[in-house]
C-alpha cells in the first residue's frame, strides 16, 4: 500500500492499511494510523502523530515547523485524530515553544483547500473549513464551528461550538457558540438556526438561545447586566448557560 516511489523513514510507524501515494515524503517520530490515505505529493514532517481513518489529499504539508519567530528547532508536536480529511494544498504547523508545544485536530473534520492552521490551534470535532479558512496561532474551534471560506482569526481568538462565519470573515475577537458571523471586521448577525437544527437542537432550546441573542446583542444592555439575565434563562436551559460561560471566559472580548 506504499508506493515504490514514496520516501518514508524507517523511523515512522505506519499503521496497518494505510496508503501512501507517489512522492510523499513521510519522516521519522510519525504515527500513522490503521485505514489512513495519504495521497501523492504529502510532506509530513517529524513529531506528528495522525489517527485512523484519515484521508489527506496532495501536495498537503503536514508538520511543518510553527511559523513562530522565535522559533529554534525546539521539539513540538502535532497531533491529528481519526476519520479526518484534509484536501489538497492545506498546511498544518506543529506547536511553539510559546504555546503548549502542540497543534491539535479532533475527529470527523473536514478542512478543505488552501487552509492554515498554525502553531499550537486547536480544533474540536466536526468542524468544517472552507476553502482558504486560515487560523493565526494559539486558536480555539469548538465542535461543529463552520469557517466560511477564507475567514480568517487572529491569534488567541475562540471560535464557539455550532457557529458559522461567513466567507472572509475577519475574526479579531472570539464568537459565542451558536451565532453567525460575517464580515470586516467581524460581527454577529444572528443565530446559525439551520446548523442548529441539522444537528438536533429542540425548537424549545433554539427559542431560549433566541432570547439569549437579543440579550447579547439587541437590547442595548452593557455586557455585565446581559450576563446577569443570560444566568436566568440559563438555569434551565444547559445551552444557555454554554454561552454565559463562554462569554464570561473571553480573554479577547466577545464580537459585538
Amino acid at each position: 500500500m506504499i508506493d515504490d516511489r514514496a520516501l518514508v523513514d524507517s523511523g515512522a510507524q505506519i499503521g496497518n492499511d494505510v496508503t501512501i501515494g507517489p512522492f510523499t515524503i513521510i519522516e521519522s517520530d510519525v504515527a500513522i494510523g490503521p485505514g489512513t490515505w495519504i495521497g501523492p505529493h504529502v510532506v509530513i514532517r517529524r513529531n506528528t502523530t495522525i489517527g485512523a481513518g484519515n484521508k489527506i489529499y496532495q501536495f498537503s504539508s503536514v508538520g511543518e515547523d510553527p511559523q513562530y519567530a522565535g522559533y529554534q528547532n525546539e521539539e513540538t508536536y502535532l497531533e491529528i485524530g481519526d476519520r479526518n480529511v484534509v484536501r489538497e494544498y492545506c498546511t498544518l504547523n506543529r506547536g511553539s515553544p510559546a504555546g503548549s508545544g502542540t497543534t491539535r485536530i479532533g475527529n470527523d473534520n473536514l478542512i478543505m483547500a488552501y487552509a492554515h492552521i498554525a502553531h499550537d490551534s486547536l480544533l474540536g470535532d466536526h468542524v468544517v473549513f472552507a476553502n482558504g479558512a486560515s487560523l493565526a496561532g494559539h486558536v480555539e474551534i469548538g465542535d461543529y464551528a463552520i469557517l466560511g471560506g477564507f475567514t480568517l482569526v487572529h491569534q488567541f481568538c475562540r471560535i464557539g461550538g455550532h457557529s458559522m462565519t461567513g466567507i472572509g470573515a475577519v475574526c479579531l475577537q472570539d464568537v459565542p457558540p451558536y451565532i453567525l458571523a460575517v464580515g470586516n471586521t467581524a460581527s454577529p448577525c444572528g443565530l446559525n438556526i439551520r446548523g442548529l437544527r441539522r444537528h438536533g437542537f429542540s425548537e424549545p432550546v433554539i427559542q431560549a438561545l433566541r432570547g439569549a441573542y437579543r440579550l447579547l446583542y439587541r437590547q442595548e444592555l452593557s455586557l455585565d447586566r446581559a450576563l446577569g439575565e443570560l444566568d436566568r434563562i440559563a438555569e434551565s436551559v444547559e445551552e444557555v448557560a454554554a454561552l454565559a460561560n463562554f462569554v464570561r471566559g473571553s480573554a479577547r472580548g466577545i464580537i459585538r
